[in-house]
């Protein structure tokens, strides 16, 4: 159970050894829910995109992939995960389209009202607090710019609540949690869909 809870910890702030076989495990394990969530976004067209708690950079490079003339911008508060999103992206960073950095959801060193779109794969279990981590978020977006969570957990499934019990700062949030939570931080409209065969869960809201 020691070495278990260790790894899976990972998922909080990927360091060393086992963090770097987290990371790539995220990149694949965690790509079809991704992509499941990033359809959401037919109405977007977005320039300038944020992603937030981007782990190993395969969802920052999807949607360099998806919008090909929008630049990328990924954060991560795990040092090495910057590390291997930079690894994942050199091409397009190279290319002037991407930039990785080290930061904080919940004190953005951001530009105000920069981006189009802001994303957040698989991560905001660990944010603390959530009105104040969204109300950063709202804060970087420009008026009328949209905000996309994607969870494997709708806050339900008992799986995750297992894992809740296992790794320290983890919370799962239901559908209601984050609407109220985005209302709360400035975000006007609010929508949230379920997965039919699986408690993925997405929510997209508008500022």
């Amino acid at each position: 159970m020691g070495l278990f809870k260790d790894y899976v910890s990972q998922t909080r702030k990927p360091e060393g050894f086992l963090g770097k076989m987290m990371l790539k495990g995220m990149n694949h394990g965690h790509a079809k829910m991704a992509d499941w969530g990033m359809d959401h976004l037919r109405k977007a067209d977005p320039a300038n995109i944020v992603d937030l708690g981007c782990g190993g950079g395969r969802n920052a490079g999807e949607l360099l992939k998806k919008y090909e003339k929008a630049h990328v911008t990924a954060i991560d508060y795990s040092e090495l995960s910057v590390e291997n999103a930079r690894k994942y992206n050199q091409e397009m960073i190279a290319a002037g389209r991407c930039d990785v950095q080290q930061g904080d959801v919940s004190a953005l060193n951001l530009e105000a009202e920069a981006y189009d779109l802001a994303t957040a794969f698989e991560t905001i279990y660990f944010w603390p607090g959530l009105v104040q981590c969204f109300s950063q978020v709202a804060k970087v977006l420009k008026p009328g710019g949209y905000f996309l969570i994607c969870n494997e957990s709708d806050g339900t499934d008992p799986a995750s609540l297992k894992f809740e019990k296992i790794i320290d700062g983890m919370k799962n949030h239901t559908a209601e949690e984050i609407e109220s939570a985005l209302k709360e931080a400035g975000f006007s409209k609010v929508k949230a869909d379920h997965h039919k065969k699986k408690p993925w869960l997405t929510v997209l809201a508008r500022k």
